[in-house]
């Protein structure tokens, strides 16, 4: 087929994952038409219309920003479905029950375009015999698309075709899915559960039995087996809350109905205390109490022998601790399996088993093996995935302690390890060729696809050979400026920190200079993006800490002013600048980023000027950069209405910096007056360096001059101040916020209003900048801020002292 062009989506089913799904097609800018049951009171519609106005309640929040909930449109099967013609794209997101999916598809099928794509996203059912129940000239356009809960926030898709799938159309929907929606997609066989819940439900399985067999309790169990292990916080025990007990018992159900010659049949049951729970409704999350339950600020564990609740105070053992410590991956699995510590025994065997299952059915769950591993690293929140963990621990010497084990009765199977398993000369699964499949006995190349060269740095499982990182331009101890990848095509370069958590210091500064000097001789643009997982966590906390206790701030004064002055740089330069943001930027990186010519943000960005969280205001420009903005929107909007009070522009202002608001998306960033309305925001965070690179570019193309010195400005001064004091004081004396939160509050009201100035007083930049950094030096003077600051360095939290 050709370009697919996805303007709207139905969306079948108003349950949780039905309108989560919905809510995340909007937060890409794709209207939705949510269905479900006709209402048996009220408007027809009521069922699709409180699940939209539930979303705005939920935790995390699957809306990016407010208000794109109205782009959900509400309908019913009864009346609506002639609305399925308006829609390009047609997701089915009911009940696991084949029954009642087969029958609603009998129902959508004379009212789907005859170009529309139809896909379902059941967990596990057998995807062939869904797309049975459409007419036989739509099953070609049918195929899987299975998305993880919560659907905004975890990146994992499964694809999954049947015989009849058109593979043109699997492409394009591919593409709409990693480019437009932002996840990653592994395309998966027809089987029970596909990959990520076939290989992690059976990894909670094992966890459970093993958890048994070596007598753990559920909270001893979920610390070793969170972050000790590289997987998500929410480890086995949370997860299965968070998933919801009945949806997880249904997998599990499934996994015995479907699997019956699975070697490992017998353990696919719920176990007693699992069923006991789901009888009394405790489900997990989504009933406030499950495996665990916080009726109070206290946490409390199911006593798997009472079937009460109890305090939960289990941990990881100290022995158990330090072996999790050892840094050889080989020496790590040697301790564990060789320790007396049940902890330590348990740790192997759960992933013993889990390795010795996932050998087994790679030929028939997964293509290749790269998928398993991407699957359960998106899906599951596993730092790496069970073949590449393997592999690091040495691919022989594991698999000769899981035949030792078969042999001696102690794993869960004594099923045979795959005779590609210990083929001589095998030393894993992951080469630089690619990736091994069972199924061919070959080595799987990566996806040709033309939307993968859009990663420059795709995310790769250990053992494939790394994307080429350019060549270096130029680098000092705080930046690299480089070029030379596909992305940069030449003409681009791309500067990248090299400090801790990429925190600016005076290095970055003198490096941000040279910088922008060689991208204005040599190049057409310049890409600030970086390597780590976030643009910028702000400004070098401890330099400035020992500046201050060392009394200083003349040096404070001069740093500040240099800080300053390289935002200005940015602004200023004579080639574009493309701030390119993921993770987190914070303070003095949202400063630079405010100055950058565009910016780039993926969509999961926070954002935010944080400074009041450790006592200061922000001084690298972002004041100054903040309150002009605010006089440009006000000057703007009295053009066009005949009035406006600049107060109304300044105080969300105001607020978000006080407050320390760190944007919780992009397009939240966006609405916090962060970003501009030129300003980009996409989806998926391995794109970002390919359309930053395209931006500067086109700016470029388009004859790209620096603005122009800004004119002088209206500030409020010191009515604004006086109004923002009194706000202050309320709080302060209402107890909501303590006396130092008042001063710097009170600081930063004095520079986003330009300081005790009559109301509409114009003053220029440079008023502004100086005003910002004596405020900021004024502020270091009172210890209470240096107690925060040192507060923060030493934990990694705030203080409100």
């Amino acid at each position: 087929m050709g370009k697919l062009i996805v303007r709207k989506v139905g969306v079948l089913g108003a349950g949780v994952m039905g309108a989560q799904i919905a809510a995340h097609l909007v937060n890409v800018r794709v209207p939705v038409i949510l269905f479900d049951l006709p209402a048996r009171e009220g408007p027809p519609s009521g069922i699709a219309r409180r699940a939209i106005d539930g979303l705005s309640r939920l935790s995390p929040p699957p809306l990016a920003a407010p208000g794109l909930a109205s782009y959900i449109e509400a309908a019913n099967y009864e009346e609506d479905l002639g609305r399925l013609a308006e829609c390009d794209l047609v997701i089915e997101a009911i009940a696991e029950r084949m029954d009642w999916k087969l029958d609603l598809y009998r129902r959508i099928g004379p009212h789907l375009r005859a170009d529309s794509i139809i896909a379902s996203n059941t967990s596990g059912l057998s995807i062939a015999t869904i797309g049975d129940a459409l007419p036989e000239a739509m099953r070609s356009r049918f195929c899987g698309v299975h998305f993880f809960n919560p659907p905004r926030y975890m990146t994992l898709v499964e694809l999954i075709p049947t015989p009849r799938t058109d593979a043109s159309l699997l492409d394009a929907l591919e593409t709409f899915l990693v480019t437009t929606v932002g996840k990653g997609v592994v395309r998966a066989r027809d089987t029970p559960n596909f990959i990520a819940n076939r290989y992690g439900i059976f990894s909670m399985i094992a966890t459970m039995e093993n958890a048994e067999r070596f007598g753990l309790g559920f909270d001893v169990v979920d610390d070793l087996t969170g972050t000790r292990l590289a997987r998500a916080k929410s480890a086995t025990f949370r997860t299965a809350d968070v998933v919801g007990l009945d949806t997880m018992a249904h997998v599990i159900r499934t996994m015995a109905e479907t699997l019956p010659s699975d070697p490992w049949h017998r353990y696919f049951r719920s176990p007693d205390w699992l069923q006991g729970l789901i009888e009394r409704g405790a489900l997990g999350q989504k009933t406030r109490a499950g495996i665990f339950s916080k009726p109070g600020k206290e946490i409390l564990v199911l006593d798997r022998a009472s079937g009460q609740y109890v305090a939960s105070t289990g941990a990881a053992s100290d022995a158990v601790k330090a072996i999790l410590k050892i840094s050889s991956a080989a020496d790590r699995f040697a301790a564990l399996r060789a320790s007396d510590d049940p902890q330590a025994r348990f740790l192997w065997a759960i992933q013993r088993d889990l390795f010795h299952y996932c050998a087994v059915h790679l030929a028939s769950v997964a293509d290749n093996a790269r998928d398993v591993d991407l699957a359960l690293r998106w899906g599951f929140g596993w730092s790496a995935g069970p073949f590449e963990t393997w592999q690091a621990a040495g691919w022989q010497q594991i698999a000769r302690w899981i035949n030792e084990d078969i042999a001696a009765g102690v794993a869960m199977s004594d099923a045979p390890l795959p005779a590609w398993v210990t083929e001589p000369g095998r030393t894993g699964v992951h080469t630089e060729a690619g990736s091994f499949s069972a199924l061919t006995g070959s080595v799987v190349a990566r996806s040709p696809l033309p939307v993968y060269r859009r990663q420059a740095f795709p995310p790769l499982v250990s053992g494939e050979q790394a994307a080429p990182r350019g060549e270096t331009v130029f680098e000092n101890a705080g930046v690299r400026l480089w070029t030379g990848i596909e992305a940069t095509g030449g003409d681009i370069a791309v500067l990248s920190f090299r400090t801790k958590m990429n925190i600016v210091d005076a290095t970055v500064l003198e490096g941000i200079a040279q910088a922008r000097a060689l991208a204005e001789s040599d190049f057409r643009g310049m890409v600030i993006w970086q390597t780590g997982d976030h643009f910028s966590l702000g400004a070098d906390l401890g330099s400035i800490s020992a500046l201050v206790e060392a009394g200083k701030f003349d040096d404070i004064d001069a740093m500040i002013a240099r800080f300053q002055q390289t935002s200005l740089l940015l602004r200023d330069a004579q080639v574009p600048v493309v701030a390119a943001l993921r993770g987190m930027a914070l303070g003095g990186g949202c400063e630079f980023a405010l100055h950058a010519s565009r910016i780039v943000a993926a969509l999961e960005t926070g954002i935010g000027l944080v400074e009041t969280g450790v006592g200061l205001i922000p001084g690298g420009g972002g004041c100054k950069e903040l309150a002009l903005r605010a006089a440009g929107e006000a000057a703007a909007t009295r053009s066009a209405s005949g009035a406006a009070w600049l107060f109304d522009f300044i105080r969300p202002r105001f607020e978000s910096v006080a407050l320390a608001t760190t944007a919780k998306s992009a397009e939240d960033a966006r609405s916090l007056g962060l970003l501009r309305a030129a300003d980009v925001v996409i989806t998926n965070p391995h794109e970002l360096l390919h359309v930053a690179c395209n931006v500067a570019r086109g700016l470029a193309d388009s004859g790209w001059r620096p603005p122009l010195p800004p004119q002088p400005f209206a500030v409020m001064g010191a009515n604004g101040i006086a109004t923002l004091q009194a706000h202050l004081v309320n709080l302060r004396d209402g107890g909501l916020i303590s006396a130092h939160d008042h001063t710097v509050g009170l600081a930063l009201a004095q520079a986003l209003c330009g300081g005790p100035v009559p109301e509409g007083s114009l003053v220029d930049e440079r008023w502004m900048l100086d005003l910002e950094r004596r405020l900021f030096v004024d502020l270091l003077r009172n210890p209470l801020t240096l107690a925060r600051i040192k507060h923060t360095l030493a934990t990694g939290k705030p203080l409100r002292n």
